[in-house]
C-alpha cells in the first residue's frame, strides 16, 4: 500500500519590517508611483530624520496651493490631541482651576464626555463660586452641615491620590445621615452641590442686571393721608411682611407674592415688625410686632395667631429686634426705656434704663444690643444681665441710626455725621463726614459700611482704613431705603425711585421699577426683593423675583 508524503512545513516567519511590507506587493503594485515613494521614504530610515525632512519638503515645493490645501486638511485632524485625556485628573484639575470665566467652562464640558466628567468635579466649581463671591446663605445651606462646608475642599485632594481609574475623577462628596441640627432647622441634609449653587446664584445676579419678572402688584386705597403709610417690613426665605399706619400687618408669600392673610390685634398703628424663621422646634416661622398700643405681639405667620400679647412699655414701641438663634427679643420705646422678652414662653425678662430721651433704633449681635437714643448717645448692653456696658458719647444731635456687627458699631443722626465705634471698649474710632443732612440709613457689611441721608445721596466707606469709596448722588431728596452685599447696593428714595448700583464701583446699574410718588420700603433676600411705595394714590405692593425660573 503506497504512503503519503507528509506534508512540508510552514517557513518560519521572520521579523516584520516596513520595507518587507511593501515588498510583499512588489509583484503586483511595482509600477505604482506612490509605492516607490513610500519605498524610497522607507529607506531614508537609516540616513537619519534631516534625510526624510528634506525628502518631505521637495515634495511639498512641487505641490500646488489645491493639493497643499487637501495635504492641511488631511494633517490637521491628526494632529488633535485630547491633552486633559492624556494627563492625570490632578494636573487636569489644576489646569481648569486658571478658568475663572464660566461661559467657557460650559462650553469645555461639551467636548465630549471625559471632560463633561472632568468638569462636572464640584471641586471646581467651590473655586468658580469663590471667586464670583456667590456665598452660602442660609437657604443655600439647608442641606449641608456648616462643619461640612469644606469637606468637598478635600475632596480633590481624595481625587487627586487616587488617580489610577477614570471614577476618580468623579468629585468624592461624602454622605452621612444626619440627626436633627437646630442651626439648621432640624432637616435631614442630602448632597449639596456647588454647581447647582453657582448656576443658581449666576442666573439670580444677571436677572438683577437685566430684569426679573413682578409676581404680584397688590394696590390699597389711601382712605385718609396717615393710614396707608408703610412703616416697617421684614421678610425671609418664606415670606414678606408689612406693617402700616392702619394697625394692619400683610403677610405675603416670597415665592408667588400671594397675600397669604392680614393680622389684625394692634390697636393703633404698627411702628416695627421682626420676622423670625422657625427655630427652637417651632414648626413655623414668628412674627413680632409692637406699635402705638405699647403692646408686643407675637404671631404664628403661618396660621396668623396671635401667640402672645405682652405689656409693659407706656409709651409706643419703636424698634425691634430679635436675637439670632434664641428666642428673645428686644424693644425700644418712646418711654426711653428698652425691654428684653422671652418670646418663646411670653415674659418680660428684664428692663433696660439709662437714655433720657426716646429709644429710635436699636441692633443686636450675639448677647448685647446697642441703642441709639434722641438724648444722642448710643448704649451698649448685656440682653441676659442687663448692664450697660458703655455710653458712647459725641453726637451732638438725636441718633436715628445704629448698625452693629459685634466688633464695631456705627450711628448716624441729625448732626449729619457717622460715627464708628468699638464694641469692646466704647472708643469712638472714626468720624466720617460727607452727609449734608440727617444720616437716616446705615449697614455693616464685611469690610464696608453704606450710609444714606435725607440729602439723597449714599456713601461708602472702608472700615479698615476709615477713608470713602464712593459718593453716589442716589436721590433727589430722602433715601429711605438702603441694603447692599457683594454684588448690588439697592435703594429707595423719596423721589419715587428704586435704583440699583455696583456695589464695589458705585456705578448706577438701572431702575428696578416704575417711578411712584414715594417709596417707602425695600427690602430683598433670596432674589426675591418687595417694594412698598405710593402711587397714583394708591399704596402699592411689589414683590418681583429675580431667582431663575424653575
Amino acid at each position: 500500500m503506497p504512503i503519503a508524503t507528509p506534508p512540508t512545513p510552514a517557513p518560519s516567519p521572520r521579523p516584520f519590517s516596513t520595507y518587507d511590507s511593501f515588498s510583499q506587493n512588489a509583484a503586483t503594485a511595482s509600477y505604482e508611483p506612490a509605492h516607490l515613494s513610500r519605498i524610497e521614504f522607507a529607506n531614508l530610515a537609516s540616513s537619519g530624520p534631516a534625510a526624510r525632512r528634506r525628502y518631505l519638503v521637495s515634495l511639498l515645493n512641487d505641490c500646488t496651493t489645491s493639493e497643499l490645501l487637501y495635504i492641511s486638511s488631511y494633517i490637521i485632524p491628526m494632529l488633535k490631541r485630547d491633552f486633559l485625556r492624556e494627563l492625570p485628573p490632578e494636573i487636569a484639575f489644576h489646569i481648569l482651576n486658571f478658568v475663572d470665566d464660566p461661559r467657557t467652562l460650559s462650553r469645555a464640558s461639551q467636548v465630549c464626555r471625559r471632560w463633561n466628567t472632568l468638569i462636572s468635579d464640584d471641586w471646581l466649581w467651590k473655586k468658580m463660586c469663590e471667586s464670583h463671591q456667590f456665598n452660602l446663605d442660609s437657604t443655600s445651606r439647608k442641606n449641608i452641615r456648616v462643619d461640612d462646608i469644606d469637606d468637598l475642599m478635600e475632596a480633590k485632594h481624595e481625587v487627586a491620590a487616587s488617580s489610577a481609574d477614570h471614577a476618580s475623577v468623579v468629585s468624592i462628596q461624602k454622605r452621612r445621615d444626619y440627626g436633627q441640627d437646630s442651626d439648621h432647622d432640624g432637616l435631614a441634609h442630602t448632597k449639596f452641590s456647588y454647581r447647582k449653587h453657582f448656576q443658581s446664584a449666576y442666573a439670580t445676579t444677571s436677572n438683577w442686571r437685566r430684569g426679573g419678572r413682578i409676581l404680584r402688584a397688590h394696590r390699597v386705597p389711601i382712605v385718609t393721608p396717615s393710614n396707608g403709610v408703610i412703616t416697617s417690613a421684614a421678610m425671609d426665605a418664606d415670606w414678606v411682611v408689612v406693617a402700616l399706619t392702619s394697625n394692619h400687618i400683610h403677610i405675603f408669600n416670597a415665592t408667588t407674592g400671594v397675600l397669604n392673610r392680614t393680622l389684625t390685634g394692634h390697636e393703633q398703628g404698627v411702628w416695627a415688625v421682626h420676622l423670625v424663621s422657625h427655630r427652637w422646634g417651632q414648626p413655623n416661622s414668628l412674627l413680632v410686632s409692637g406699635g402705638c398700643d405699647k403692646v408686643l405681639r407675637v404671631w404664628d405667620v403661618k396660621s396668623g395667631h396671635c401667640i402672645y400679647v405682652l405689656r409693659g412699655h407706656t409709651s409706643t414701641i419703636r424698634c425691634i429686634k430679635v436675637l439670632h438663634n434664641r428666642p428673645i427679643a428686644v424693644t425700644g420705646s418712646r418711654d426711653w426705656t428698652l425691654r428684653v422678652w422671652d418670646i418663646q414662653r411670653g415674659r418680660m425678662l428684664r428692663l433696660l434704663q439709662g437714655h433720657q430721651q426716646s429709644v429710635r433704633c436699636l441692633d443686636v449681635c450675639g448677647n448685647r444690643v446697642v441703642s441709639g437714643s434722641y438724648d444722642t448717645t448710643c448704649r451698649i448692653w448685656n440682653v441676659d444681665t442687663g448692664e450697660c456696658l458703655h455710653v458712647l458719647e459725641g453726637h451732638m444731635h438725636q441718633l436715628y441710626s445704629v448698625a452693629f456687627d459685634g466688633v464695631r458699631v456705627a450711628s448716624g443722626g441729625l448732626d449729619t455725621t457717622v460715627r464708628v465705634w468699638d464694641a469692646d471698649t466704647g472708643e469712638c474710632i472714626a468720624l466720617l463726614q460727607g452727609h449734608t443732612a440727617l444720616v437716616c440709613q446705615l449697614q455693616l457689611f464685611s469690610d464696608m459700611l453704606a450710609t444714606g441721608g435725607s440729602d439723597g445721596r449714599v456713601i461708602t466707606f472702608s472700615l479698615s482704613t476709615f477713608t470713602t469709596l464712593q459718593r453716589i448722588a442716589a436721590h433727589d431728596s430722602s433715601v429711605t431705603s438702603l441694603q447692599f452685599d457683594q454684588h448690588f447696593l439697592v435703594t429707595g428714595g423719596n423721589d419715587g425711585r428704586v435704583r440699583l448700583f455696583e456695589t464695589l464701583t458705585g456705578n448706577y446699574i438701572r431702575d428696578l421699577t416704575e417711578r411712584c410718588e414715594s417709596v417707602w420700603k425695600v427690602v430683598h433676600k433670596n432674589g426675591i426683593c418687595a417694594i412698598m411705595c405710593k402711587r397714583a394714590g394708591k399704596t402699592v405692593m411689589e414683590i418681583w423675583s429675580f431667582n431663575p425660573r424653575e
